[in-house]
């Protein structure tokens, strides 16, 4: 498993929380129900604040 910054992991928990909840969205404005997603969705919103998250793969 790759390693995050603590930044980028309270994002993905943060994510995580609200896809539980049903309130995640995709970029399209669906709803989230993907575990996976919601991991994707945390660290690219983790991205996007700076920290410290390996590249996307291709």
């Amino acid at each position: 498993m790759a390693k995050y910054s603590e930044k980028a992991s309270e994002k993905v928990e943060k994510t995580m929380h609200e896809m539980k909840e049903g309130k995640l969205k995709s970029g399209s404005g669906k709803k989230v129900t993907s575990k996976k997603q919601a991991v994707a969705i945390g660290l690219s919103e983790a991205r996007k604040e700076g920290a410290k998250v390996p590249k996307k793969k291709d």
